[in-house]
């Protein structure tokens, strides 16, 4: 197969991935070649994306690559898919989201630990924008739920990885990791 060939089929199997994206290794399996070549066609292919006449782009979030839209153009795409009644995320959502974001998995009850009220309607809020999820049961008496990120938490915020996510300072570690990660983003419109 001619190398402009594996792009297309590349480039067929980003969009059909969709959403949940797709790993340089699944993409080397199709093709039946290397992870590190399939890299470097996804690296040439980032390349066209980027001229300023494309309105897609390829990321890769958690190792996953994906086709989107470019940021530039999403007030544009906003107009044709804004959701009536759309609205950014409460103070008390922003600051469970945090205390997830830095100590997941992480059950309610220790979510409500750190900070000091209960977080019911405020994990409802995050689970249907899809930006958290539980991701197990924690041992002990009635096995309560674990709570993670999700990927959309990743997409929404930027992140590839949360790796990524700034470091606490030292003196916050306890009490003022809600506030130092969202401060910038109270206002920034959620799925």
């Amino acid at each position: 197969m001619e190398r402009k060939e594996q792009k297309g089929v590349i480039e067929g199997l980003l969009f059909v991935s969709g959403e949940e994206g797709i790993y340089a290794e699944q993409m080397a399996s199709v093709l039946e070649m290397d992870a590190a070549q399939v890299r470097e066609l996804l690296d040439e292919l980032k390349a066209d994306y980027e001229q300023p006449q494309r309105g897609l782009q390829i990321v890769q979030y958690a190792n996953a690559y994906r086709l989107t839209t470019k940021k530039q153009h999403a007030a544009h795409y906003k107009k044709l898919v804004e959701v009536p009644g759309s609205a950014s995320l409460s103070q008390a959502a922003l600051e469970t989201l945090a205390i997830i974001a830095y100590r997941q998995p992480i059950t309610r009850a220790e979510i409500e630990e750190v900070r000091g009220v209960k977080t019911d309607k405020a994990l409802q809020t995050l689970v249907s924008r899809l930006l958290i999820k539980e991701v197990g049961r924690a041992e002990g008496t009635g096995r309560p739920i674990l709570y993670g990120t999700t990927r959309e938490f990743l997409d929404v915020f930027g992140l590839k990885t949360l790796e990524e996510l700034p470091p606490l300072p030292d003196e916050l570690e306890e009490t003022g990791e809600a506030d130092l990660f969202f401060d910038s983003l109270r206002e920034l419109p959620l799925p």
